[in-house]
């Protein structure tokens, strides 16, 4: 859904620097893998799709209104040649300026075991292509309370999507647990590699996880241990140990850095969980590296 040419890394900084970007998409869209993704997004399109997100698989004919999570990736199918549209992209920090708008994040739009997708008859179309518009105009100008503005335009199209019956075409996907599993591999990726120290993991236990893509810990444990054959724990505790020999390897950070980028409150519980998994104790591993 969009324009792939766009996707640059300016285009990707301007987004980081202003929080927002809105930009009208082609026709060309030939649909989207699983990807990371670093920002929230809201496109109006038309066209024919079939979009797997989370454990559902959605089938679209006409206007639609989709919502995307950076957290969430998700994959689209594109069954006709879409026509048109629009497609705004906004950093979470952006609309948390606003406190009223921040809750709009917590509504079932963005999370992954609600609706993304909502049909549109054609009055509503236009009448959300008429907000989208404003912001095209808006977005480049003079004015000293645009982001605010801007703000307010996100949040007025969250809400015409909530005052709309969610689209109820959707199916459980029949490998949901490798669904899942694919947007927890992900998620958990997405964190690496750290490139500063006073940035600590945001995600370090399996509760974490589950609570960042609102899924219950024992769903998620056990579609990961079914599709993997190991534990959440494992995966997240492998993934930690090769990032801590690539930072203690390639960088001169003390030891105590490391362990506060990694998530541990203290550096004795790094050595102990750095110990327990290798064998070895961490400048042991930067000795022998010298």
């Amino acid at each position: 859904m969009g324009n792939h040419s766009i996707n640059t890394p300016d285009f990707n900084s301007e987004i980081k620097l202003k929080g927002f970007k809105i930009y009208k998409t082609d026709s060309n869209a030939a649909g989207h893998n699983y990807s990371r993704k670093d920002f929230y997004k809201i496109s109006l399109t038309s066209g024919k799709y079939s979009f797997h997100y989370a454990d559902r698989s959605f089938e679209t004919d006409g206007p639609i209104l989709f919502f995307g999570n950076p957290r969430i990736p998700y994959s689209c199918e594109v069954l006709r040649a879409t026509t048109d549209g629009y497609a705004c992209l906004f950093t979470e920090e952006f609309l948390k300026l606003n406190e009223r708008s921040e809750s709009l994040l917590q509504s079932p739009l963005f999370k992954i075991g609600g609706t993304p997708i909502f049909s549109l008859n054609h009055s509503q179309s236009d009448s959300v292509a008429s907000i989208f518009e404003k912001v095209l105009m808006d977005q480049d100008s003079d004015y000293i309370f645009k982001d605010e503005l801007i703000r307010n335009y996100i949040s007025l199209i969250v809400h015409e999507a909530l005052k709309i019956q969610p689209a109820e075409n959707y199916s459980k996907n029949k490998n949901a647990a490798q669904r899942i599993t694919s947007v927890f591999l992900e998620l958990l990726e997405r964190q690496f590699p750290i490139e500063n120290a006073a940035r600590p993991l945001e995600l370090r236990t399996a509760q974490d996880f589950a609570g960042s893509l609102s899924v219950h810990i024992n769903y998620l444990n056990s579609s990961v241990k079914q599709v993997t054959g190991k534990s959440t724990t494992t995966h997240i505790a492998d993934r930690v140990i090769s990032e801590a020999k690539a930072l203690l390897h390639h960088t001169d950070w003390s030891v105590g850095d490391i362990a506060y980028a990694l998530g541990f409150e203290y550096t004795t519980y790094f050595n102990n969980f750095f110990k327990k998994r290798t064998g070895q104790a961490p400048k042991s591993i930067r000795t022998l590296n010298l």
